[in-house]
């Protein structure tokens, strides 16, 4: 593959994300609370693969085969947000995803949007007016499971409060490749985006006793290049995202 500057990599970074978030919702898709609850996962995963493959499609620009970024990367390889790297064990899980996770994810893609980065600038916008769906969504849970108090109050607290340190370290890299690329203005300096985490997410968090204002980036282990901890997805899942069952069906 070649090698990723820091435009191409915040790409990665966001394509794979999104990836992966995909194919976690549509683990929900039969077991969730209700078939109301499975259809929205289902709408969600498809909404995510495919802005993947929008932000994928993006990388032909900057030298990469979109083919080979998309189906032939190992694990290892991948630049996902580490609170995906294992299925959600439960729908407290999966409600803290749908805030934490693709909540950070929808402050990553306004702050591309903004910058001069022409194919951000026009595809990202469509991108966000799909994801509002997703912010109702969560919201709607995540209150639903604060306000029961109880053993639904404390899993999702106890997940939410997994998924963040790492997630803000996801969001907030902190690193020489990050300031790249807001002196490149491609995206909204650090301050900017802490302030846009704070205006999406303080508020639902709040509901399960959470002080975003209190938590830190966890950075242990940084990978530089892959903008995240240690670790990577599960093999199963990545084999999912590379569609590996059905190489021999795939159309380009």
């Amino acid at each position: 593959m070649t090698t990723p500057t820091p435009l191409s990599r915040h790409i990665l970074t966001l394509a794979d994300t999104k990836r992966l978030l995909g194919i976690r919702y549509s683990d929900w898709i039969l077991g969730s609370p209700s078939i109301e609850t499975g259809i929205a996962a289902s709408s969600m995963a498809q909404d995510e693969w495919g802005h993947a493959r929008l932000l994928y499609a993006m990388l032909k620009k900057q030298g990469f085969d979109p083919f080979e970024v998309e189906h032939t990367r190992p694990a290892g390889r991948y630049y996902s947000a580490p609170a995906l790297d294992r299925p959600f064990a439960d729908w407290a899980d999966f409600t803290a995803a749908v805030v934490v996770v693709d909540g950070a994810l929808s402050v990553a893609l306004e702050s591309f949007a903004a910058g001069d980065f022409a194919l951000a600038r026009t595809r990202v916008p469509k991108m966000l007016a799909e994801e509002e769906y997703h912010l109702q969504f969560g919201s709607a849970w995540f209150a639903r499971l604060a306000d029961a108090g109880g053993d639904a109050q404390a899993r999702l607290h106890e997940s939410a409060m997994a998924m963040l340190p790492s997630t803000l370290a996801w969001l907030l890299p902190g690193d020489d490749v990050y300031d790249d690329l807001v002196a490149e203005g491609r995206v909204w300096a650090a301050e900017q985006v802490r302030e846009g985490c704070r205006n999406r997410l303080a508020a639902t968090l709040a509901r399960a006793g959470i002080t975003l204002a209190d938590l830190e980036p966890d950075r242990n282990g940084w990978d530089p290049e892959r903008r995240r901890g240690p670790g990577a997805p599960g093999e199963e899942a990545v084999e999912r995202a590379r569609g590996d069952r059905n190489r021999d069906l795939f159309v380009e």
